[in-house]
């Protein structure tokens, strides 16, 4: 089993008006950027989500609606499947149906809590546009492991409300644009892993 604690994970808060900016956002990520990528959107309980398939016009990496117990591996994307939560524990997803009756959906916290107390400085939670304030409380607790932060400019989101949530009760790395994101994330992940092998 390849050790999740070799790579950065990503995990991705988006809600509503965010295909745009997870669009723009992969469009300027290379296929062998070496980090595993999770997608957690809220999604419309009651269809089928094609949500995949339009993602990957902008991407060549592999693109998979997560398994219980699927292993995460670099360079893939993995994106929250409709009606469910999903934690991740030893590098592997674990996935629990949403509750029936459930009117917030939380699933943004809930997965960034997970990733941070498992990853730790490993850890990186991105929050793009989206409603209310899902995301904030798990950025919190990835700042809090020593993990990194990075929230889309406001001023460029359709809703600007889960990114503002998230600046104000935390203090996010980098707050960008999602093209910007992108590239201020390759950069991080690149200056950071030079200087851990320097300091060797």
């Amino acid at each position: 089993m390849e050790n999740s604690d070799s790579f950065y994970i990503v995990a991705i808060g988006v809600s509503a008006g965010g295909h745009e900016p997870l669009w723009d956002f992969f469009s300027q990520i290379p296929v062998d950027s070496g980090i595993a990528f999770i997608v957690i959107q809220h999604l419309n309980r009651d269809y089928a989500s094609i949500a995949d398939k339009l993602l990957a016009k902008y991407t060549d990496m592999p693109i998979y609606w997560a398994t219980d117990q699927q292993q995460v591996r670099p360079n893939c994307v993995y994106m929250l499947p409709v009606n469910k939560m999903m934690t991740i524990e030893e590098g592997l997803l674990q996935l629990q149906d949403r509750e029936v009756l459930e009117r917030s959906n939380w699933a943004v916290d809930i997965f960034f809590r997970s990733l941070a107390n498992g990853q730790k400085a490993k850890a990186i939670g991105i929050v793009l546009s989206g409603a209310g304030t899902d995301g904030t409380l798990g950025a919190i607790q990835i700042h809090n492991q020593q993990g990194t932060v990075m929230v889309q400019d406001p001023r460029t989101a359709q809703f600007s409300s889960m990114p503002r949530s998230a600046i104000i009760k935390d203090h996010p790395t980098e707050i960008l644009a999602p093209k910007r994101l992108a590239r201020a994330l390759l950069d991080f992940v690149v200056n950071h892993d030079y200087s851990l092998t320097e300091s060797k």
